[in-house]
């Protein structure tokens, strides 16, 4: 993940466009769904960190899931584009 996607979630989580928020909203929730049922969700392990996190890549899942350009390492959800990008291609 790099540095861009990073702040990409976290500007998502914490300060999203209003143009953007209900879709950022609605993506996040179908990934929180999934990681929520996976096995590597740290509610799964013993941890020291308060925050749901992965434990496969260490992120923060509030900050990952509402990262459109991230994808899950484990290739259970994948990056998405706001729906008027697709319509441009």
């Amino acid at each position: 993940m790099s540095l861009r996607q990073i702040y990409e979630g976290w500007k998502n989580n914490l300060l999203p466009d209003e143009r953007q928020k209900a879709f950022i909203g609605h993506v996040s929730q179908e990934r929180m769904d999934i990681c929520s049922s996976c096995e590597h969700h740290s509610k799964n392990h013993t941890s020291m960190r308060p925050d749901a996190h992965c434990v496969e890549c260490g992120c923060t899942l509030s900050a990952k899931t509402k990262c459109l350009t991230c994808e899950c390492p484990l290739k259970k959800w994948i990056a998405q584009q706001m729906p008027e990008e697709n319509d441009a291609t």
